[in-house]
């Protein structure tokens, strides 16, 4: 059974410094297009149209414009293919999961007061999954420059060899527990056997090339619960209310191998000859939001919308477990497994995320159809962790990333009972260099079927994204290009009550 280890706030400063980056702030300060089928066909472009369970997750006045009360539920298969290129060598790596991503009811209340300019009101309930974390990656190559153990024994500069040598993987901080997998597996060796050295250097030769092989899993998702209250003024305005409870379950676990190819069969028998690095990595919280948001009825034809989504306040918690294994040359012994079998649960933190602001435009043809069009924006230089100690981390994501601008346009056609739909989408990468995450690009389409009281939606979505990976923060930082291409079928079934 593995020992839990509990790390305080101080050891959580010297764990944030060291072990987060600007991705898992991103983790959660980003949303992937979700919703129902309707929405999803229409690439989310429904700022200023409203009448659709997801529409008031984006501007929460559009769910007084419902005429009767109305439940959903969805369900959806996503579908990722990841082509990533790691010095020239190729590898494609598939994953398909179900989900129900949404569930939720709108209740309209008519004011039964002609005289009354407050015409309806609204409440809804609903519950979206914002991203679904189910993916899986290999890279492999081979690096003619640098071995991983460099960031190994990066982190080991500082400590004294009498304390690696006498102290256990427990009694260090993180970044302490890094160099004491190491110096035990033997991946590093000290600059001189004196009990107060400090300074330590890779156990392989100086010259060769390093095949290298990164994999993980993740699986979890970032859920949105929305209370929703929404009015109509008169004719012409509609104004509503979200109060948002966020909650999240993220599981990764990689694996980093390395295998050292030498120069000559002299180099091939010294030092370290492999080794592997395992993490497995739960992350788990909650928090809050709001939004404000709405809709001008210019006439019958033309609507506008504006909506604010404020920054989402989340509390997180750390879970971590590490091992690392070892084949080295001339050591003491041929094999090493250093398995601490202990379980790494850190302080709470806090990450703010930004905010966000949504225009839209929607043309209605009466009942033939419509065409709408949202243009968002947020700045991903105010993401944020609050708690003390991520100074360095913050500023690295003020210095990193950029405000967005994000466009969507959607458009339905109905023909009797069918409708026929459409959408397009583009998002600005959040970094300033593009080469880290490029700019994402998405088609959709799909057809609805009114039944009278029930309604049946279909959408397809497909999106793609090219992200490099470094994988390790320091030592090693060279990065592996991925392509990932998201194909997504959704269906919703909707009740009229």
């Amino acid at each position: 059974m593995k020992k839990i280890l509990l790390i305080g706030a101080l050891f959580q400063v010297i764990f944030s410094a060291n072990s987060q980056e600007i991705t898992d702030a991103l983790r959660y300060a980003q949303t992937n297009q979700t919703g129902t089928a309707r929405f999803r066909a229409m690439s989310g472009a429904f700022g200023a149209v409203g009448g659709d369970m997801s529409a008031i997750m984006v501007n929460p006045a559009g769910s007084v414009v419902f005429s009767n009360n109305l439940v959903a539920i969805t369900g959806s298969n996503y579908n990722t293919a990841n082509t990533s290129n790691y010095f020239g060598t190729i590898n494609k790596q598939s994953n398909s999961a179900f989900d129900v991503n949404q569930a939720g009811g709108v209740f309209v209340f008519e004011n039964n007061k002609p005289e009354s300019n407050w015409k309806k009101f609204a409440l809804g309930l609903n519950y979206e999954n914002m991203a679904n974390f189910s993916d899986n990656q290999f890279m492999s190559g081979t690096n003619a420059q640098n071995s991983a153990i460099q960031y190994f024994a990066n982190s080991a500069n500082g400590y004294k060899k009498s304390d690696l040598d006498n102290l256990l993987y427990d009694e260090f901080d993180f970044r302490g527990q890094q160099a004491s997998l190491a110096y035990q597996a033997f991946l590093i060796n000290p600059v001189n056997n004196t009990d107060s050295n400090t300074l330590y250097l890779p156990n392989i030769a100086a010259t060769g090339n390093f095949y290298q092989e990164n994999e993980y899993a993740t699986a979890g998702y970032n859920g949105k619960f929305a209370f929703n209250a929404s009015t109509q003024y008169k004719d012409k305005f509609y104004f509503g209310l979200n109060l948002n409870s966020h909650f999240t379950d993220f599981r990764r676990t990689t694996s980093f191998y390395e295998d050292y190819v030498g120069a000559n069969d002299a180099n091939a028998k010294i030092g370290i000859q492999s080794f592997r690095f395992n993490n497995d990595l739960y992350t788990y919280g909650a928090g809050f939001s709001f939004q404000l948001g709405t809709i001008y009825k210019v006439n019958e034809k033309i609507r506008l919308g504006l909506a604010y989504q404020s920054p989402t306040w989340m509390r997180l918690n750390d879970e971590l477990t590490q091992s690392l294994s070892s084949v080295c040359a001339n050591c003491l012994q041929s094999n090493y497994n250093i398995n601490p079998g202990i379980t790494n649960v850190y302080a709470p933190y806090r990450l703010q995320t930004p905010s966000k602001v949504t225009g839209s435009f929607a043309y209605v043809f009466g009942k033939k159809g419509l065409i709408s069009f949202d243009y968002a924006t947020k700045n991903y230089e105010n993401t944020e962790f609050t708690s003390t100690g991520f100074g360095t981390l913050n500023n690295d994501l003020n210095t990193n990333l950029k405000r967005t601008n994000e466009f969507r346009i959607g458009a339905e056609q109905r023909l009797k009972q069918w409708s026929l739909r459409g959408g397009y989408r583009f998002e600005e990468s959040p970094y300033k260099d593009t080469n880290v995450m490029g700019d994402l690009t998405g088609y959709s389409a799909g057809l609805g079927y009114n039944f009278g009281a029930t309604k049946l939606d279909f959408a397809y979505a497909y999106s793609k994204r090219n992200t490099s990976e470094q994988f390790f923060s320091q030592g090693m930082t060279d990065r592996s290009v991925t392509n990932a291409v998201n194909n997504i079928v959704t269906i919703t079934l909707g009740f009229e009550l």
